[in-house]
C-alpha cells in the first residue's frame, strides 16, 4: 500500500523553537498533549497548533487511547530529513576532500621543489 505524503514542509515545521522542543521532548518516547504542555511555557492550545504542523509534515503521529491522544514521533518523516541533511553534507564532503587534496598537491610541488 503506498503512502501519501506529508501535505507540510518538514523544514518550515523545524523552523520553529517551540515544535523542535516538541521533538525533543517525544524522542523520550510517547506523550499525550498534556503533558508535552505541562513540560514546556506555551498554553496547551498552542502546544495542540503545533503538534499539528508537526503532523501535517509528517514529523509525528497520533493514536488514540480511550480519550487521549498520544503523539509519538513518525520514523519517515524524521528519516526523510535525515536523509536530506546527509546528502547535502555528503556532497559538500566530497568538495572538501577534493580541495584538501588539491591544496596538498600543490604546496608538495610549491616553489623551489
Amino acid at each position: 500500500m503506498a503512502q501519501v505524503p506529508a501535505a507540510g514542509d518538514p523544514f518550515e515545521a523545524l523552523g520553529d523553537p517551540n515544535r523542535r522542543e516538541i521533538l525533543r521532548l517525544l524522542s523520550a518516547g510517547d506523550k499525550p498533549v498534556r503533558e508535552i504542555a505541562d513540560a514546556m511555557t506555551i498554553s496547551r492550545p498552542a502546544v495542540s497548533r503545533h503538534l499539528r504542523v508537526l503532523k501535517d509534515a509528517g514529523m509525528v503521529a497520533e493514536q488514540a487511547r480511550g480519550t487521549r491522544r498520544i503523539y509519538h514521533l513518525q520514523e519517515q518523516g524524521m528519516r526523510a530529513v535525515q536523509a536530506y541533511l546527509e546528502g547535502i553534507w555528503g556532497e559538500a564532503a566530497v568538495r572538501f576532500r577534493l580541495l584538501a587534496e588539491n591544496l596538498a598537491e600543490s604546496t608538495d610541488q610549491g616553489p623551489g621543489r
